[in-house]
């Protein structure tokens, strides 16, 4: 019992899991705050240029 409760403490394969999960939700934040910030500097552009013509 004492060997199973060793081995279950060592076991990191879980912790790796969550690290990952955590990455990739980082980088999809990252991802969805970029393409929001350049859809509105291009819209902006876009208008400057409608209203100049």
């Amino acid at each position: 019992m004492i060997t199973t409760l060793k081995t279950m403490i060592r076991d990191e394969e879980g912790a790796t899991m969550v690290e990952y999960g955590l990455l990739v939700a980082l980088i999809a934040l990252v991802a969805i705050v970029g393409v929001t910030l350049l859809g509105t500097s291009l819209k902006t552009l876009f208008s400057n240029v409608a209203s100049s013509v």
